[in-house]
């Protein structure tokens, strides 16, 4: 799991990061600071896999990771997370075994807090448990949406969406006009549920119509309103 070098990330308690960890109390920060790690992660390393037994919830650092599913030759991507997301919390909680797998978008580093800790956590600070409830229904929301995006909209919707989606999870660079991220057309067409061939169609009729430009990974959106346009009519 060696990559990204600690020099290149700023670590800081986990609570000046995400406000669901300034809900414990000192005794419960101390705790958590001695027992919280920072492991790092080389492009596409597997962090866990479906499956595994739930040891551990993590937060994201820095990089990018994807949530994602196995299925008969084809791969769902069910969430792309930004710095400072929580993911394995619900199987956790549960205390069952994972229910999807995680790998790295890019180099990553990442908090890795025990499961045992974090259970207790919730079971003895009802404010933390509340914060955490809060998070998992929205994660609720967002998978509820995502469902019927990927059921019932036609192929240019379902492109269209996981475009919109990765502006909105990682915003664009300096240009004002290019998504803050690398992604190879095989992700975007796991996060779309389309096959690899489909979705370069897709990406190249969009191109083709002026909607966006494509410079290897790189997708510099031209048109946003006509993106959402096609999302929202499916």
């Amino acid at each position: 799991m060696v990559c990204m070098s600690r020099n290149e990330v700023s670590i800081r308690p986990l609570w000046e990061l995400n406000p669901i960890w300034d809900t414990l109390t000192p005794t419960q920060k101390a705790e958590v600071n001695e027992q919280v790690e920072v492991v790092y992660y080389e492009k596409n390393d597997l962090i866990r896999h479906e499956g595994d037994t739930s040891s551990y919830i993590w937060m994201l650092l820095a990089g990018k990771v994807r949530i994602y599913k196995d299925g008969i030759g084809q791969r769902q991507i069910i969430r792309v997370l930004k710095p400072y997301d929580l993911f394995g919390y619900r199987a956790a909680i549960a205390n069952e075994p994972y229910g999807s797998s995680a790998s790295a978008f890019e180099p990553s580093a990442l908090y890795r807090i025990p499961s045992d800790i974090f259970r207790r956590l919730v079971q003895e600070n009802s404010a933390f448990c509340y914060a955490m409830m809060q998070t998992m229904a929205r994660d609720l929301k967002i998978s509820e949406i995502q469902t019927v995006n990927l059921t019932q909209k036609h192929i240019r919707g379902r492109l269209a969406e996981s475009i919109l989606h990765l502006i909105a999870q990682y915003g664009l660079e300096e240009d004002g006009s290019t998504i803050a991220m690398l992604i190879s057309r095989e992700d975007l067409a796991n996060m779309s549920n389309m096959i690899t061939s489909n979705a370069i169609r897709t990406l190249s009729q969009f191109a083709q119509e002026g909607l966006l430009a494509i410079d290897g990974k790189r997708i510099r959106i031209l048109d946003e309103a006509a993106l959402q346009k096609i999302s929202r009519l499916g």
